[in-house]
């Protein structure tokens, strides 16, 4: 195993239909508004555009992000990740039980100086950070969607 190597995996279930949900997450330079940890989000283009991250543990993150996939017919988008992090994301929708999975995934190499000093000993703080962001996450996009079916 690679110490600098992370693989994430998390699923949401959430109680609107995947193609609202897509509708929401596709619009990365929203994700602020309604996703704590996501501190910032700056268009570079159409394609890329640069985030800060900040979870629990106090340090942030920078990444670029440039999508790589847009496919509202397989309900699947994707980013490729460099600056602090390095790889890849992916939401990958699917209709259940009158809602939607959400499946988040993620692999990267930590880039970041401190983190990689602290790689052996912070491994399990920073999976738990992760966590907690991928929690409040869920969290704020199932508001954005409740209120979205009130409207």
């Amino acid at each position: 195993m690679d110490r600098y190597r992370y693989r994430f995996r998390s699923v949401w279930r959430l109680d609107s239909p995947p193609d609202v949900v897509f509708g929401v997450l596709e619009r990365a330079g929203e994700y602020p508004d309604w996703w704590p940890q996501v501190r910032e989000v700056t268009p570079v283009d159409e394609r890329t555009g640069t985030a800060r991250f900040r979870s629990v543990i106090p340090y942030d993150l920078v990444v670029r992000a440039r999508e790589s996939r847009n496919d509202p017919r397989a309900r699947v988008l994707e980013i490729g990740m460099t600056g602090d992090l390095e790889g890849w994301a992916r939401w990958t929708l699917s209709a259940r039980g009158g809602g939607t999975h959400a499946l988040y995934e993620q692999e990267v190499v930590v880039n970041k100086p401190l983190l990689r000093r602290l790689a052996v000993a912070g491994r399990p703080f920073f999976a738990a950070n992760h966590a907690l962001m991928m929690r409040a996450g869920r969290r704020g996009l199932r508001k954005v969607l409740a209120r979205r079916h009130t409207v």
